[in-house]
């Protein structure tokens, strides 16, 4: 194993955790906006008032009088989600793909009754998946019906893109990208892949897997570099837009592709990692750099994401 020295690191513009907290997240992430990103309620209200594609909100379950209810609501919807709106690092999200005789099936193939669809329900409601345990309410989405170009790229589960935006310019880009190892989440911490995404092209670069490079899909051994992301600049102007919606100067924008309505935004994040400098061979400094350098507010999302695609293009 080779170790690169801080000072070596610095000169790459890698950013740091310390960093990351102090300077970039404290000096444009207000805290009373944090709410914004950490409800996903309300973050989902925002985006729809804001003229932000997301997936539909079916319904919101807010007591336990709801979650009784919730069966005869459904009745005639084949497929949906729910979510805690407090959640973090995907814990408590229930897909249902289909029905059948004996109940709800999962992506897995596996079947639940209601009763089991109750509990779940029941259980985010008590704050058992929010962060710090607090109380929650339960949201119902329509499923995202995948686009296929992820196809072989991913493994039972949800693949989704990362991009960091910075004073509403998109700085960096990844796909995450589920196995079997992660459980079919794509969560780098349990072993999803991160593959990076150039932001002048959508053409994959490099990718990881707990924190190694790989060149194939582990579990499809489908080559990773043949990864390429339709509605490239649409994906980059929805992240764009999130910076007037919340406020927040450093955030992360979670976007799933959706084979019918394109390009969704699935979720912000005001902590996203840094993981994303290694799927990217890149440090994130040297480009918030030359965006402070040009930053003065008065820019459109447009053109902040030609500035981005110009300016940070490695293909």
């Amino acid at each position: 194993m080779r170790f690169i020295s801080p000072g070596k690191l610095k000169n790459l513009g890698i950013v740091g955790m310390n960093m990351r907290n102090v300077r970039h997240i404290a000096e444009n992430n207000p805290r009373h906006l944090y709410p914004r990103v950490d409800d996903k309620l309300k973050t989902k209200l925002l985006a729809e008032s804001a003229g932000i594609a997301v997936p539909k909100l079916l319904g919101v379950m807010r007591v336990q009088k709801h979650v009784k209810q919730m069966v005869s609501f459904l009745e005639g919807q084949p497929d949906f989600v729910i979510k805690p709106a407090k959640g973090s690092g995907g814990k408590g999200i229930l897909v249902i793909t289909g029905r059948d005789v004996d109940g709800f099936v999962t992506p897995n193939g596996k079947v639940i009754g209601e009763a089991e669809l109750h509990r779940h329900a029941s259980n985010t409601l008590s704050g058992l998946f929010s962060l710090g345990g607090n109380p929650d309410v339960a949201m119902i989405e329509e499923m995202v019906k995948f686009s296929n170009v992820f196809e072989g790229f991913t493994y039972q589960g949800v693949p989704d893109l990362r991009i960091i935006v910075y004073k509403g310019y998109p700085v960096m880009s990844m796909a995450r990208l589920s196995t079997a190892n992660s459980g079919g989440k794509a969560n780098l911490h349990q072993g999803a892949v991160g593959a990076g995404i150039d932001i002048g092209t959508g053409r994959a670069l490099l990718a990881i897997q707990h924190g190694l490079p790989i060149e194939h899909h582990p579990d499809t051994n489908k080559k990773l570099s043949e990864l390429a992301i339709p509605d490239w600049t649409e994906c980059l102007r929805l992240a764009s837009m999130c910076y007037e919606m919340t406020e927040l100067g450093y955030l992360g924008a979670d976007i799933v592709l959706d084979v019918n309505r394109g390009p969704l935004i699935l979720e912000l994040n005001a902590r996203p990692g840094l993981a994303i400098q290694m799927t990217n061979g890149q440090g994130l400094q040297p480009r918030i750099d030359a965006i402070n350098a040009v930053a003065d507010g008065k820019a459109s999302a447009q053109e902040r994401v030609a500035f981005s695609m110009k300016e940070f293009g490695l293909m």
